[in-house]
This record gives structure tokens, sequence and C-alpha cells, in this order.
């Protein structure tokens, strides 16, 4: 008789442990949710994280940051790579994800868009294949929307117009490509020249074989990698419904279908968009994965009211992500300090995510539109003059503004911060 309920107990643990969740609705504490940072339970930061202290101006900050140096570091979900590790990777490629992994993000962002043939794929928008992939210099830039054109010199003609979108071409066409470093040289009157145009800030030196991947294949890779996902559902860029039938509703449902089929759980997925209505969406019809779903904010406008943003709330929004400049303000004794924006998401009930750190040039060079409201360039003080000033802006970020995750295009930055203040 023991051995028969030993047996038993053995087969329904075994039959429980390959359930996955079939519906949204049942209890938390039925599905197992995978422990972050699983796969690289030790993350590798590199050195700048500690030139950028070293950059810092002297002050109880830069001491605290500098007494953690010899870590341990670990992954943290409040470092989120901005299309992987896209500083020094083609984004969204499988490189990019490893590297931003092994840096200790501890939640990944694909962009998500679809092919010709309605498969979802990484990449940042639906049509940015002339500058995110090889595809010029490849046959299928025949199928481009705006194809390269020349004259009979074979001198390229339109630079400017180049457009290449996921959805000229199939899935089948779309893993022959490679990656690359985004940028276009719309001045360019040769492919090479065109394709030849990497921002002085980053590098190629890792873009010899960037591997594009599928989001099915994104969400297998971020959950051997033991991270978290954000996907972001890219607004199209042709006309919905596509070739007629696939609508907005279909794309938005698709994506967490994907989820659903690779079983992983919906609290370990931040589904994002910069349109409000995939975030209702996904509050009527996908409630679970819409608890932590991400209304991504580019009005840039700074000025909204407390009324509009608990009106989000009353509409069932519970995380906004504005860019870094939105959250900050300068006091008139010079520091940096949280903005009403930000000061009225808080009142608001709103959790808070940013982006994007390590995406500008030299701080000492104004930082660019990530920092306008703390450059100078909307008019307060300028307060931006080292690239020391990355951790002051995210310390202010952290601990007064409240946010709970920062996307990075080196999360080495957001995962060093992270484990010195223990978040």
């Amino acid at each position: 008789m023991q051995v028969r309920t030993h047996l038993l107990t053995l087969l329904m643990t075994l039959v429980f442990s390959q359930l996955t969740f079939a519906d949204s609705s049942h209890d938390n504490s039925q599905t197992n949710v995978k422990r972050i940072g699983q796969h690289f339970s030790a993350v590798q930061l590199g050195p700048r994280p500690f030139f950028l202290v070293n950059d810092m101006d002297e002050g109880a900050l830069k001491d605290r940051l500098s007494r953690c140096e010899k870590g341990p570091f670990r992954p943290s979900t409040f470092s989120i790579g901005h299309r992987g590790a896209a500083l020094q990777f083609p984004e969204h490629t499988r490189e990019s994800y490893v590297a931003a992994a092994k840096m200790g993000a501890g939640i990944i962002e694909c962009d998500v868009t679809f092919t010709k043939d309605r498969e979802l794929v990484c990449r940042h928008s639906q049509c940015d294949l002339h500058t995110t992939t090889n595809i010029l210099a490849t046959p299928l830039a025949s199928k481009c929307s705006v194809p390269p054109e020349f004259d009979q010199n074979g001198v390229l003609t339109n630079a400017k117009a180049i457009q290449c979108c996921t959805s000229d071409i199939t899935l089948a066409e779309f893993k022959t490509l490679e990656g690359k470093m985004d940028a276009a040289n719309t001045a360019a009157t040769s492919i090479e020249e065109y394709m030849d145009a990497t921002p002085s800030f980053r590098t190629d030196l890792y873009s010899a074989h960037g591997t594009l991947m599928t989001h099915a294949e994104y969400i297998a890779l971020v959950d051997d990698l033991g991270a978290d996902f954000t996907p972001e559902l890219k607004t199209p860029s042709v006309t919905m419904p596509f070739e007629g039938d696939y609508t907005q509703a279909d794309f938005a449902q698709q994506m967490i279908n994907e989820y659903r089929s690779a079983s992983i759980h919906p609290r370990r997925v931040w589904a994002q968009s910069f349109d409000f209505d995939d975030i209702l969406y996904w509050n009527q019809n996908e409630p679970w994965f819409a608890r932590q779903a991400v209304y991504l904010d580019g009005s840039e406008d700074a000025s909204t009211s407390l009324e509009q943003m608990q009106q989000w709330k009353a509409d069932g929004m519970k995380v906004l992500a504005p860019p870094m400049w939105m959250l900050l303000d300068v006091n008139e004794n010079g520091d940096i300090v949280p903005s009403q924006y930000a000061k009225n998401a808080k009142a608001a009930g709103l959790k808070l995510i940013t982006w994007t750190l390590e995406r500008s040039g030299l701080l000492k060079d104004n930082g660019g539109y990530y920092y306008q409201s703390v450059n100078g360039s909307l008019g307060k003080a300028d307060v931006i003059d080292n690239d020391g000033d990355t951790f002051t802006v995210l310390d202010v970020l952290a601990k007064q503004v409240g946010v709970i995750g920062v996307f990075s295009d080196w999360p080495a930055t957001t995962t060093f911060y992270a484990n010195c203040m223990n978040l």
C-alpha cells in the first residue's frame, strides 16, 4: 500500500511538473516562476561602470559607489537591456541579448513587429531593415518598399528615401539577413557609404555577424538566460488591417499568445506599447498580462496633469514609462530633482520605468535628447558636464523619482548601481 501511494504521488508530481498555465485566471502559486539570473548567477560588468565612478564629482554618492567596486554583482530587474546591449552590439540580435544578460540585465527587450507572412520578429521599427541589417547588400534590396536607385553610372540617387520593412519580406527571407549597428548616411552615393555610418560613440567591432531573432526565438533565449521579458508591440508602419484582415488586435493578441505557447508566466512579462489602445486591449482580453503592461509615453509633454494620470490609472494603466528627461528638473540651487510630471505620476499611484541610459555621446558635450531638462536645452541650468553625471542622474531617478527600472544600452551601468544600492 505504501509503495502504491508513493508511486501515485510520484506520478502526480511528474504530471503537475509538465502543466503550463492554460488559463490566466489561475492562482499564481500553481505556476513555477523562474528565478531572475538563474543562468548568470554572477555577472561580468567590464570596466565602464568603474570608469564612470572615477569620473564623478567628489561627494557622498561617489564614495558610496566606490566602495562597491569589488562586488559581487548579480542580475537585477532594475537593469533593463534596451534592445539588448545596443551601445556596442547590433540591436535585437542574439549577440546583443546574450551580452545584456551577462551584464546582469534582469529584463531584456524585444521590439515586436511582423513579416509579410505575419510572423513576429524583433526589430525596433517595422521599417528599419535598411539601417539595422545588411539587406541593401543582398538581393532582397529589390523587395524593399523603397529600394535603392542608381543612375547610369551606378551612383546611388535616393539615399534619403530608401525604406525596407519586415513586412516586405517573408520570415525565411528575414532569417537570411544579418544585423548591423543602426545607422545610415542619407547623403551617400553608394551602398557601402550608406551602410558605413555608425556614430562615433558606438563601435562596429562586434557587428560582423549579428544574428536576427524571431520573437519566439527571443523568448526561448531569454528564458534560458534566466532573465525576464519586455516585448514592445511596435506601432505598425503599414496600414492596418494589414492586407485587409490582420488587425491591430490580432497583432496584440499574437504577441501574448507566443508567451502562452512557451509556458511563460505573466509575472515575467512586461508588455509595452506607445499606443494606449494596446494597453486597453490587454486589460480587456489578457488581464494577467496587463497587470504590468507598460504605457510608453512618447508625447514629449512634461506638463501632463495629475488629472490625466489619474484617468490613465482608472482606465487600467499601472506602469508608465516616459523618457528620462521628462522625470527630471533642476531647482534654484542647481540640483537635479524630480519633475512635476514625476510627482504627478507618483501621486496618481503609477509605477515608473524610464528610457534610455547610455544612449548618448559624451556628457561633457551636452548629452543630447535624454538629458534635455538638465543640460540647459529647455532653459534650466546646465548641470551635466562629465560622464560621471550618468550616476548622478541614475541616483535621482532611483531614489527621488522612484523608478522601478531603467532601460540602458549598456546594462552593466544600471546593474552596478542596482547592486551597490541593494535595489
